[in-house]
């Protein structure tokens, strides 16, 4: 199963399978770090059901919220509405659809982990970057816990931060920062039988002017 059809099937699910995996301060640290300024504009890549879009419109910014998924887009719609506060948009992380330098803010939480090639999503994610913008990354630090990638369909054990630092740095970001959040996404096997609990990191870095 891909992460797309993972996505699309426990839609309707995953406010409350989130709220099991990490917690709401996971979404805040990462806001607080970007800067967010009311009436910027940011990019929610991989947005799912809203989680990073819902404390960025607290914030007052406006959003484009990208997933591939049809079913969390439809259930954002749901959640937002479609007051023109937030645009909603199908997209995959090697064909983000934004034009380039278009936002002041990239976020995405929790989604690297489901591309195929994080580089690569990273260059796109700084290619919609407007100069002197931000873009910050709140994913997993490297695990080894395999039924996250057989039950839940990630496609990499999180990651070294010396690899995201190297990844944002050939996007051509600098000020790279990578820390902990000190905050954990806590999971547990379907069959019971193993519990992961794994560090966030958040990485931050800014398009040079």
């Amino acid at each position: 199963m891909s992460s797309k059809e993972y996505f699309n099937e426990v839609a309707d699910q995953w406010d409350r399978m989130r709220e099991r995996f990490f917690p709401n301060s996971v979404r805040e640290k990462a806001v607080a770090m970007a800067e967010v300024q009311r009436g910027s504009l940011a990019a929610d890549i991989g947005a799912g059901s809203g989680f990073v879009t819902e404390e960025l419109l607290r914030r007052g910014a406006r959003v484009i919220a990208v997933d591939e998924s049809e079913a969390m887009i439809q259930l954002m719609q749901k959640k937002f509405g479609f007051d023109g506060s937030v645009d909603y948009r199908l997209g995959e992380s090697e064909h983000l659809p934004l034009t380039t330098a278009q936002v002041d803010h990239v976020f995405a939480n929790m989604y690297l982990h489901h591309v195929e090639r994080p580089a690569v999503a990273i260059q796109e994610m700084a290619r919609v970057l407007k100069p002197g913008g931000t873009l910050v990354i709140t994913d997993l630090d490297e695990h080894s816990f395999e039924f996250l990638r057989t039950e839940q369909h990630d496609r990499w054990m999180g990651f070294k931060r010396d690899d995201v630092r190297a990844w944002f740095e050939q996007a051509g970001l600098q000020q790279v920062t990578i820390d902990c959040t000190d905050d954990n996404c806590c999971a547990t096997s379907a069959q019971g039988q193993r519990e992961a609990k794994i560090s966030i990191f958040l990485a931050v870095g800014r398009k040079p002017l």
